[in-house]
Parts: C-alpha cells; structure tokens; sequence
C-alpha cells in the first residue's frame, strides 16, 4: 500500500489577522509584542495604576476602542455589551480620546482583547484548495488554521468544491493556545484514531512572559502499525526566537522518543521555521529522523520550502520520518504552483498577485510503501 504524506502552512483558510498583512517586519513584531502584553496585563488579578497607564496607553496607541472597520487598529477590546463591567472609559475626542481604565483587576470587567481579522480572497481560498486536490495527499497536516469548525467547513465546502476535489472523511484539530489563531490540524482519508495535544509553556526572555504553542499528536489507523504523527508550528523568525524554536525542538525529540516505545512509525511534520543547518533542526535530526528532502527521490534543484525557495534558508517546512519509515520512502516532491513567484517558477493561472496565493509556503509530500 503507497501512502502519500503531505504537510502544508495554509496560512489561514479564511480570516487572517490584518497584522500579518504589514509589510514592514518591524512595525509588525511590534503590533504583535504589543498585543501580547496587552494580554497579559489584562489577565491580572489586580491592576496597579502603572498597570492601568499602559493598558490605557496600549489601547490608545492601537486604537483597539475603535469598532469602525475603515479606522480601527490591528487590536481590538471587545467589551462585552449589557455586562456593565467595563475595563475602560474614553471620552473627548472620538479620533483621539481619553482612555480611562475603571475596572480593578480582571474579574471585574467582561471581555477580551483580540487581533482584528480580514477575510482573504475567494480566489486565495480556493488556490488553498486547489494545491491540496494537485497534491492529492491521503494525510495532510494543516499548518496556522484558525479553528476546528473552519477547517471543517473548508474541507466540505472549499476542497470539495474545486473541480475534481473531493474532501476528505476525517479532519481533526484541537484549539491551541496561541491566541492568533494559527493551529495545527489534519486532514485523513484513514481514520483517526487517538489526538493528544502537548502545551509547550516557554519563558520568553525578552519580553519575561509565557510563550505557548502546542504540539498535537495524531494516531493514524493503517490497518496494521498506526501512524503516529507530530504536527508542530514553531516560533517565527520574526524577532528571532531560535532559543524558543529549540526549546521547542527539544521537547518535540522528547515526544517523538516517547512515541517510539508504541510504535516505529512515527512522523514530525510542519512549519518548524529553521533552516536544515540550525541548531533546531539539528536537534531533531541527531535523534534519528531523516528529512524527508535529503532522500534520493528528491531532485528538485530549489532547496526551498518558502517564498522564492532559492536559498537553503528558505526551507523551513519538514517531513521527518523514523528510520523504519525513511527506509519506505520513495518519491518526495514539492508542490509550488500555489505561491505567487513568477520569476521563479510556474504557478496555477488563478494565482495572478500575492493577494490570490494560495499561501507563501509550498506543500512538501512524500510517498510511502507502507
């Protein structure tokens, strides 16, 4: 039985936070470490007042009071309407106003802070589903999906509605704990037998809070030996974190180790944001996996997983497979038709801009005698 294996960074199915659309990489690290400590001031249990001056100064800087889709910010407080527990006040100027924070600690306001999302493209959305009925996978492992219920609506309604797609019978994710929206799921044509999803709680140095992502786990019915595979996103280049993308990497080599007592197949798989050389991936690898393009099948002459895909840097998305797996490799390709580099390589005729690719990442997929 041959078994095609796919992971793909899909980069959101449908909405997309409007944060991951500026251009300039610093003003967009800023937006997000902004956010997040926003987040965590507003988990306090109780406010001091410096803690109220820069919730307040956040909120203003951000414009998250503003509902106005055609002025408001990259962040938004969402306070709960009738609850009559506020976190803050604003009056003066609506364009410019005061921002008074009332609310004493976080149980004393209804609400949240969140990234404010945009929808993509129809014609974006369907290049998504276009590249997974191309890749034709019987596994794919979904990177940076916003939730279960979308990644089900996309498979019934999206996949399924490309000419020629079928959608696929089983699809799982569990809701992390990255508050962007960005999940690892699954889609299966083989049954799902068992999900276990690791939280990874990792001490940010630079801005001293808890930086969590998940690593699920999926058991996959073949007949005989299940599949057991890792779906793993790790931490952006944006603003380095290659310290976090190896506490990551060694974590992930300890649930991979302990998934080998139950069974020699086992698979890494995603977006691990490193390249082949890093210390990460170096990591993984000195425990025995193998890279699903350092095997012989593979004679694509772009080392790239990314963008133009022209310099090893770009690689950043892996297959890794036990050693018994490996040994049943045998053809591994990528699928780039779905990103938008026209002086590179060929793409679909409906990707026409980066506004209607289908993600900047290419589909890695491998094909295994199992």
């Amino acid at each position: 039985m041959t078994v095609r294996i796919a992971t793909y960074n899909v980069e959101n199915l449908f909405r997309r936070p409007e944060v991951f659309r500026v251009a300039d990489e610093q003003d967009r690290e800023k937006i997000l470490r902004d956010f997040n400590t926003l987040v965590d001031l507003l988990d306090k249990e109780v406010y001091s007042d410096d803690d109220k001056a820069r919730i307040a100064g956040l909120v203003k800087e951000h414009r998250a009071f503003d509902i106005d889709p055609e002025t408001r910010g990259p962040i938004f407080v969402n306070q709960l309407k009738g609850s009559g527990a506020k976190l803050f006040t604003q009056s003066g100027d609506p364009d410019d106003p005061v921002i008074k924070v009332v609310a004493k600690g976080r149980t004393k306001w209804s609400g949240w802070a969140e990234l404010v999302r945009g929808d993509l493209s129809l014609e974006s959305i369907r290049n998504t589903a276009r590249v997974i009925k191309e890749v034709d996978a019987d596994i794919v492992v979904t990177v940076e999906v916003e939730d279960r219920l979308t990644l089900e609506r996309f498979n019934e309604q999206i996949v399924g509605g490309v000419p020629g797609g079928k959608p696929y019978p089983f699809n799982m994710l569990i809701d992390g704990n990255d508050r962007r929206g960005i999940d690892v799921g699954i889609l299966s044509r083989h049954p799902i037998t068992s999900v276990r999803s690791h939280i990874f709680d990792i001490r940010n140095g630079s801005t001293d809070r808890l930086f969590s992502r998940d690593c699920p786990e999926f058991e996959i019915a073949l007949g005989g030996t299940p599949l057991w595979i890792l779906g793993n996103h790790f931490k952006s280049q944006i603003g380095g974190g290659g310290s976090l993308r190896l506490d990551q990497a060694r974590r992930v080599r300890e649930i991979y180790e302990a998934a080998l007592d139950r069974s020699d197949r086992v698979i890494v798989a995603g977006d691990l944001n490193d390249s082949p050389t890093s210390d990460p991936i170096k990591h993984l690898l000195a425990a025995g996996l193998q890279d699903a393009m350092s095997h012989p099948s593979y004679d694509d002459e772009l080392p790239g997983t990314h963008g133009t895909a022209t310099n090893p840097k770009d690689k950043i998305d892996y297959l890794m497979f036990s050693p018994e797996l490996f040994d049943r490799v045998r053809n591994v390709e990528v699928e780039r038709r779905g990103v938008w580099a026209p002086n590179t390589f060929p793409h679909f005729d409906t990707v026409t801009s980066r506004l209607t690719q289908a993600s900047d990442h290419a589909a890695l997929f491998a094909d295994l005698d199992l």
